[in-house]
């Protein structure tokens, strides 16, 4: 499942990343994102925040999409993808729902990165410490 890159959909998978080119073009005055060059370039260990956009159902059963920005780091590159492990806990869902959690792996693009920053390597090997050791 790792091996070929996967994205998403909130039809089959009640959540998506969202297209933050998209929403730089939308709002080029309140939305900046890294610069392409940074976005492909990514490296393993570095963050990437991403947009999500998460289906819940409601008390009553209704149906919403809630956006949430959080943050994954980058396992590895293929194919023009990126593999990361989810590292924030969405907090429209109930923790230990399944489908989107801490420590989850996606698949994701440069157009979804909307920030990046660079977590230290000890941060990183106690978090994630099948991933990153030393």
């Amino acid at each position: 499942m790792w091996d070929d890159p996967v994205l998403t959909n909130i039809e089959e998978h009640f959540w998506e990343n969202r297209n933050g080119e998209v929403e730089q073009q939308k709002n080029p005055e309140t939305f900046d994102i890294p610069s392409k060059e940074i976005r492909i370039n990514l490296k393993r260990g570095q963050a990437a925040k991403l947009a999500f956009d998460i289906q819940t159902q409601d008390e009553d059963g209704s149906v919403q999409v809630s956006g949430e920005r959080m943050w994954v780091i980058v396992l590895k590159k293929t194919k023009g993808h990126f593999l990361g492990i989810l590292d924030n806990e969405p907090g429209c869902i109930e923790p230990g729902s399944g489908y989107l959690e801490t420590g989850c792996k996606l698949w994701f693009k440069p157009e979804h990165v909307i920030g990046i920053d660079n977590p230290p390597m000890d941060y990183l090997t106690s978090s994630y410490p099948n991933e990153f050791s030393t």
